[in-house]
């Protein structure tokens, strides 16, 4: 042999390697398996989220640009329907206001839950929040809900009188925000059990 030459000895794996290979490429594959679904639930959540935001505005916005002037006025009385007339529709546009803001901060921890999905705290604090949000949300559509119905049809026991055959446009804007106050609250719903989806262990 020269002093050149080089020898290449092949040394065959153990069976130790070769077996501790599979285990480690499973879980490799299993956590991108996990992380995939919950990656697809995040996006599904932001999503709603927009969606949410668009209701939730639209129906604060609807409600506090509701009011109807009636044609025939006299010189010491003008006949004038607002939503400011009533304490119950201002709390409605301010519930909505706040929870329309509230989806909209919490739009970066939803994108935070897309780019990690494993990441559980970013879960539980928005399914906290939004069950608070549920509830104002609920609060206020259920509370408008009761004086839209007495606007249409009114209480004979207590001398409340339609009102929405002489204000019509009023008690269609109104109607329409309470409409989307409603489906803003299906919409926390589906957040609500998305993000306990998302939290569960496997």
């Amino acid at each position: 042999m020269r002093s050149g030459d080089s020898t290449t000895i092949d040394v065959p794996e153990s069976s130790a390697v070769a077996k501790g290979k599979a285990p480690l490429v499973a879980i490799v594959k299993h956590e991108q398996e996990k992380g995939g679904w919950k990656r697809g639930v995040a996006i599904f959540d932001f999503l709603l989220r927009l969606g949410a935001i668009i209701t939730a505005l639209a129906a604060a916005s609807t409600m506090g640009t509701s009011d109807e002037t009636l044609p025939f006025f006299t010189q010491f009385f003008q006949f004038q329907a607002s939503y400011d007339d009533l304490p119950t529709f201002q709390f409605f546009v301010i519930a909505m206001a706040i929870v329309g803001g509230y989806l909209v901060l919490s739009l970066p921890f939803s994108i935070v839950s897309v780019v990690r999905p494993q990441a559980v705290g970013p879960r539980v604090l928005l399914l906290v929040l939004d069950t608070v949000a549920l509830t104002l949300n609920t609060s206020a559509a259920a509370a408008a809900a009761a004086i839209v119905y007495l606007a249409h049809n009114g209480n004979s026991n207590t001398n409340w009188l339609a009102i929405c055959q002489q204000y019509g446009d009023f008690c269609q804007k109104v109607s329409g925000a309470v409409v989307a106050a409603f489906v803003s609250v299906v919409v926390f719903m589906f957040l609500i059990l998305l993000s306990a989806l998302a939290i569960r262990k496997p």
